[in-house]
């Protein structure tokens, strides 16, 4: 069995099945992409709900994992050569899981470094543009008179969900017929874009000729609804 005790995390959130992959996060849009790729991979993990809410993730426990202070991390009790493995930033977790397993990536190197190509597209793009939308939109930020921020990160917004659309024609997922780790990285993040923050109307989603099928193929795999509320909120 696998000791896991030199991580200072598990003394706070303690791991009942050390010998799985541990998985600390919370259901929002980067937290997801992780747990769907688990679900999709069928990997045995644990997952351990870090309350944001509780600022959890400025606890000494998580940043001796995650000095960043953010949703999600792992440690893989089996990683590389069979020792311990923490990580975090999702999108590298995400590309550690299909080495991991030589899935959710295609098999060809070219293919391979073009879904990181758009794994990083997320990162860098939508998830901090789609992100500062919603707070201008949806939280706080709404009660700034002036509108020139929302209308920056709509404008934004917009440009890259076209982008995303012409990426998708002729296609049903962004790699083709291959379903990746690209499409993993931002299935949570449109969702929210249109659900959570309500900006569907506001982003001219329904405009968009191949995202919201995209969308809905995404959302109807049974292992992105269940990876959608894990770990389980209270």
């Amino acid at each position: 069995m696998p000791d896991l005790s030199a991580f200072p995390i598990t003394a706070r959130w303690p791991a009942q099945h050390p010998d799985r992959l541990q998985l600390y996060s919370l259901p929002t849009p980067n937290g997801v992409k992780v747990s769907i790729a688990l679900e999709e991979l069928g990997l045995p993990y644990e997952p351990h709900l870090i309350d944001i809410g509780k600022n959890e993730t400025q606890s000494s426990e998580f940043l001796s994992l995650n000095p960043n202070g953010k949703i999600p991390a792992i440690l893989d009790p089996y990683g590389p050569g069979g020792k311990p493995l923490a990580l975090f930033e999702s999108g590298a977790i995400l590309i550690y899981l299909s080495d991991k397993t030589a899935r959710l990536v295609p098999a060809a190197a070219a293919g391979r470094y073009e879904t990181i190509q758009w794994v990083f597209f997320q990162m860098a793009f939508i998830g901090p543009m789609f992100g500062q939308l919603g707070f201008f939109h949806k939280f706080a930020g709404r009660q700034i008179e002036d509108k020139r921020p929302l209308e920056r990160y709509r404008d934004e917004s917009r440009r890259l969900l076209g982008v995303l659309d012409t990426r998708l024609d002729g296609r049903q997922w962004i790699m083709g017929e291959d379903y990746t780790i690209a499409d993993i990285s931002m299935l949570g993040w449109v969702r929210n874009l249109v659900g959570f923050y309500a900006a569907r109307e506001l982003v001219d989603f329904d405009r968009l000729r191949h995202v919201p099928a995209w969308l809905d193929r995404g959302l109807a795999r049974p292992a992105v609804a269940r990876g959608l509320a894990i770990p389980k909120r209270p």
